[in-house]
């Protein structure tokens, strides 16, 4: 039944993106001629006013009538430009999380379910919903504690949001197997697993305990950093369903003129803010992986603080390391590094040759050598090595995906704070440290280290492995004389498989009998 409910809603969103016109302004570029046709053909069905509006208002319109859940599958998908294509990424990104307002009554038993204790007891005052996206809403509140009372701001999940995600998710992965079996050239870009992830990172933003916990993880990394923080959470009115954390007196950085009358550095701001994203990619391998303008704000000492931390990223030490080598390859023009880097990591598959390689990545670098700093984006440059390792058959690494995506979105927050912005010089401290730090000589004692520490854990776990091998062997051996046994469990289930195989071949056999005897009526 879940697979046809699947189908129906499947059909929903068809209709609900024909009608407001979003298949006809999807490009024919490439499509088969039937394709094209049917595409022309379910044209006819849109509504003459979604017509004469631009697709990117389309998608909007289409995504408000399916409800919130298709926004944050709009939102993820627009991290995922190698699956859904530039033009249409940039469309979804515009997308704006707000949603109608739920009622304050269902917010307080929400809390009240999650926390199990009156809102009396949590909050000294608590006020109407301020703002709503997909997934929560926030409303202001305010708390007790040994230095008086203070505002805090709490997040509660949507009512429902949960069951209503679970359903239309299933959707999403008929259309994502729909795409490997018919769509033979997509399967580079892995779709099921694609919807996955955003499975998977859905249902961690659903859990707000999960964001208080990157909230706090970032907080400890980001301790010392100049220029930068995180609202503190307040652990002891955070649970599943709710979020209680300092509230933020600022300015939001897309609020360009109100930032100049607050007398803030505009230029100083832009550089802090790469530098601070670099700093947490690359040292710590830990980032804020949604940091529009609207989820950043500066307060009156001029420190950028990021709020809503529900999505986050991450990068183990291997891929920062290569990350780090392919924008130092791009730097000194060392392109047969940064192809070497590509086919080391795994990225591309071995069969394909280096220098072929090295020559396509020439074909994006050297173009940039001859700009002026200040017009290079690194964005750009991220999205043009991926429309070309897309020739090379890289398979989709999601986690670099999403790191290009929150890349291009923070130095389009630097351009709009400093239209002159260089994002070269002000990397440079942050990625120059790093390269010295993790890629020189400093690199061999780190290394040794790490394998100091890899060979006690391997020292430990000998006993334990010995143990192991030597069971294996007796099994083996107790198998090569007496043969393979089951347990009763395992030949019970292999007993009611066969049983349910049988019972289907003898359905089938009375489907086809009763069909011939059908036929041979009709035809006497």
């Amino acid at each position: 039944m879940s697979t046809f409910g699947a189908y129906f809603r499947l059909i929903r969103v068809g209709w609900i993106l024909v009608r407001e016109g979003v298949i006809s302004a999807l490009p024919s570029e490439g499509l088969p001629p039937s394709i094209s046709l049917a595409k022309s053909f379910v044209g006819l069905f849109a509504r003459s006013r979604a017509m004469t509006i631009k697709r990117s208002d389309r998608l909007a319109q289409a995504v408000e009538r399916l409800g919130p859940s298709y926004v944050k599958i709009g939102q993820f998908l627009a991290t995922r430009p190698d699956v859904v294509g530039v033009e249409f990424a940039n469309d979804l990104s515009q997308l704006q999380d707000r949603m109608a307002f739920f009622p304050t009554a269902a917010a307080k038993a929400n809390i009240e379910g999650s926390l199990g204790r009156p809102i009396g007891e949590l909050y000294a005052s608590f006020g109407e919903p301020i703002a709503a996206a997909s997934i929560a809403q926030v409303h202001p509140a305010e708390v007790d504690t040994p230095e008086g009372r203070k505002k805090v701001a709490v997040k509660i999940v949507r009512p429902g949001v949960r069951q209503r995600f679970a359903h239309d998710i299933e959707a999403m992965y008929l259309v994502a197997h729909m795409q490997e079996r018919f769509m033979p050239s997509s399967r580079r870009l892995r779709p099921v697993e694609v919807t996955k992830t955003l499975e998977q990172t859905t249902k961690v933003e659903m859990d707000l305990r999960l964001e208080a916990a990157a909230l706090s993880e970032i907080s400890e990394n980001t301790d010392s950093d100049p220029g930068f923080r995180v609202p503190k959470v307040d652990w002891e009115r955070t649970g599943r369903d709710v979020i209680t954390m300092e509230w933020i007196d600022g300015t939001r950085m897309s609020d360009v003129e109100g930032l100049r009358a607050a007398g803030h550095d505009l230029n100083l701001l832009a550089d802090t803010l790469i530098q601070s994203f670099l700093r947490h990619t690359l040292r710590d391998g830990f980032f804020h992986a949604d940091m529009h303008p609207g989820n950043l704000f500066v307060d009156s000492n001029g420190m950028i603080v990021a709020v809503d931390m529900g999505i986050v990223g991450r990068l183990g030490k291997k891929e920062r390391r290569f990350l780090a080598e392919i924008l130092y390859g791009f730097i000194t023009r060392d392109y047969i590094r940064v192809a070497e880097v590509h086919f080391e990591a795994g990225y591309v598959p071995g069969h394909h040759n280096v220098e072929s390689f090295a020559q396509a990545i020439r074909a994006i670098g050297e173009p940039i050598h001859g700009q002026p700093a200040e017009t290079i984006s690194m964005g750009k440059l991220l999205t043009l090595l991926f429309e070309v390792t897309e020739l090379f058959d890289m398979a989709t690494r999601p986690e670099l995906v999403m790191l290009q995506k929150t890349m291009v979105v923070v130095e389009g927050v630097s351009r709009m704070l400093n239209p002159r912005f260089n994002m070269w010089k002000a990397s440079e401290p942050v990625v120059g440290d790093w390269i010295r730090t993790n890629l020189g000589p400093k690199r061999i004692v780190t290394d040794l280290k790490d394998g100091l520490k890899a060979a006690v854990k391997l020292a430990e776990a000998a006993p334990d492995i010995a143990a192991k091998t030597e069971k294996f062997h007796h099994q083996l051996l107790h198998m090569s004389e007496h043969g393979l046994r089951f347990d009763d469990e395992t030949a019970e289930a292999i007993g009611k498989a066969e049983a349910r195989h049988s019972r289907s071949g003898r359905i089938a056999l009375w489907v086809i009998a009763l069909t011939l005897l059908y036929i041979a009526w009709m035809l006497s």
